[in-house]
């Protein structure tokens, strides 16, 4: 797949990310403070919130009983569920409640039930990248990067350049960059402060096959150093033979958890590979 496509920018029903208050603008690095982004659609201002989210002392991400209700449609339903090191697909078909999960796990909306403990830092590549429009690529890594408290060293930026394959569109208004290098530049962002846990919604949405190749080796090598990566993707099949735990969800429950060989997680290898 080519990655010549362009938009005018990121379908999202949230306002520009450049209309934002500063407190909306670090929404990506998942950390202690609460996010103060929109409620989605169908929320209901008395659903009863009983949950806790608490981050957790390791680098582990925990649901016990995790249930998301919209309305009277049930999206999530009693999921329990840890990670632990390594690459972990998130499997299943639209509307499966994997986007969903992903959003409680991140702190942008809330669980009916249940409970959530995560780390301090959790790093999240959306399922339509955000950015600023009107900066070119360069800029967005420079103003996200001075965000954090700590930043990594620029030449961490560098890096991700290079493995991303950011490079040809650093100096280009990101607005204007095609969808494959809107992609990349989200993925960027997400792993700026070079988290211990990552998030990746469609992260290989619109990208060229030769980028491809490259950020799938990244993504083994970054999470060998003892980090998480947990993949939510329609090509999941891109990451057969990288898979160290597959968890299937259909219809908001949980239905298999384990390793890919795993004769549970087998019966629905159709959705993975």
């Amino acid at each position: 797949m080519s990655n010549d496509s362009t938009a005018d920018g990121p379908a999202d029903p949230d306002p520009p990310i450049d209309d934002r208050d500063s407190a909306r603008e670090s929404d990506r690095r998942i950390g202690d403070r609460e996010r103060a982004g929109p409620k989605p659609p169908g929320f209901e201002a008395d659903d009863p919130i009983e949950a806790t989210a608490d981050a957790a002392d390791g680098d582990a991400i925990v649901l016990e009983g995790v249930t998301k209700r919209y309305g009277t449609t049930v999206a999530l339903a009693d999921v329990t569920l840890s990670t632990e090191p390594g690459i972990h697909g998130l499997i299943g078909p639209n509307g499966s409640g994997k986007t969903t999960l992903f959003r409680l796990i991140a702190g942008l909306s809330n669980p009916t039930s249940g409970r959530i403990d995560r780390p301090a830092a959790v790093g999240y590549s959306f399922q339509e990248p955000r950015f600023y429009p009107e900066l070119t690529v360069r800029e967005n890594l420079a103003v996200f990067r001075s965000l954090d408290d700590d930043p990594e060293p620029r030449s961490w930026v560098e890096t991700l350049c290079a493995e991303l394959r950011l490079e040809p569109a650093v100096h280009r208004r990101a607005g204007d960059v095609s969808g494959g290098f809107r992609k990349k530049l989200d993925l960027a962002l997400a792993l700026l402060s070079r988290p211990s846990v990552l998030l990746l919604d469609e992260p290989l949405a619109d990208v060229d096959e030769f980028s491809r190749r490259k950020i799938l080796d990244f993504f083994a090598d970054y999470a060998d150093d003892d980090r998480t990566i947990v993949v939510s993707s329609h090509n999941a099949a891109a990451f057969e033979g990288l898979y160290d735990r597959v968890t299937i969800l259909l219809d908001g429950e949980l239905r298999a958890d384990g390793a890919p060989d795993d004769p549970r997680v087998g019966k629905y290898r159709r959705y993975y590979g």
